[in-house]
């Protein structure tokens, strides 16, 4: 006969392996497990294995190991994993990627009925088709104002409608339920799972805009930075180029400004040929254009004085 292991061994094997686990994995994902069943759970780590292991648990017990084996190894970043243990949650130990990995639970979601006490985590919407029932059934969707029609000799839904009692009645299955990542837990560093959908272009626009506001502050404060320098330079020049255009001091980039200020004109003509050339069928084409109209005058002539000559 088997001796089955006391609760006092199960404990302890329980605590030996979150401790190997807390060794061998820097990441962990913490995810919610409510109305998740076990046949659901066993698919689950089904579908992570090899690189990914799925512990469950009471939260005292999780906490007490976290913390004894914090003490034993001098890692002081397990600690932040005992805030995360409220609820029903488990614990998802993994080497690959976190992204991958908490698409990949994210799958494991199955359909539930409707049960007395539970919250709703949806909308709960009955979509349009044909129901099954015969017309008989009828008048209990009138009472429910869900308007219906009868369809090859069946009750058929027209359109969409709020489900609020009796969903069961309708053979649907409202709410669905699996692991939910709540934190991420990666070499002792704790975040939010949305930082995981996070794109490059999101962190370069994200990194953009920090570099704006401490170009904002430094400029603001007359505090020199990396990010400032530009701008300190180019606002130092505009007051350098100031001064030399109202005083008698002067240098070369300056004295054209000032033939600028003097005269206008001279800017008009400048800009001329740019501007020209940045409009389409502008004066070049109407040039190129002129030239050939006069191609074949100048052609005609010289027929025309050859034949006199002859």
């Amino acid at each position: 006969m088997v001796n089955k292991p006391s609760k006092a061994d199960k404990k302890i094997a329980y605590d030996a392996k979150l401790c190997q686990l807390l060794d061998d994995y820097s990441q962990i994902l913490i995810a919610a497990a409510d109305n998740v069943g076990s046949t659901q759970l066993q698919n689950i780590r089904r579908g992570l294995r090899g690189d990914s292991v799925v512990l469950m648990g009471k939260n005292t017990m999780m906490k007490r190991s976290v913390r004894i084996h914090s003490e034993k190894t001098g890692n002081k970043t397990f600690l932040n994993l005992i805030p995360l243990l409220q609820g029903n949650v488990g614990l998802i130990f993994t080497k690959g990627d976190l992204k991958e990995v908490s698409e990949e639970v994210a799958k494991y979601k199955v359909g539930a009925p409707a049960r007395v006490g539970l919250v709703a985590p949806i909308d709960v919407v009955v979509p349009p088709g044909n129901t099954g029932l015969d017309p008989s059934q009828t008048s209990f969707f009138q009472v429910l104002n869900i308007p219906t029609k009868i369809n090859k000799g069946t009750v058929e839904i027209i359109t969409p409608v709020e489900l609020i009692k009796k969903g069961e009645k309708l053979g649907i299955r409202p709410f669905s339920y699996g692991l939910v990542v709540l934190s991420v837990y990666d070499n002792g560093s704790v975040f939010s799972p949305g930082v995981l959908d996070l794109t490059e272009d999101d962190l370069i626009g994200k990194f953009a805009t920090g570099v704006t506001m401490v170009a904002s502050l430094s400029l603001a404060i007359a505090y020199p930075t990396l990010a400032a320098a530009p701008h300190m330079f180019i606002n130092a020049y505009k007051n350098v180029l100031s001064v030399a255009v109202a005083t008698e001091y002067s240098y070369p980039q300056a004295e054209e400004v000032k033939e600028f200020l003097k005269d206008p004109s001279k800017f008009a003509v400048a800009a001329a040929p740019v501007a020209a050339a940045a409009a389409p069928g502008g004066a070049p084409a109407a040039a190129k254009e002129e030239e050939k109209k006069e191609e074949p005058a100048e052609e005609s002539d010289d027929d025309m004085g050859f034949g006199l000559f002859d």
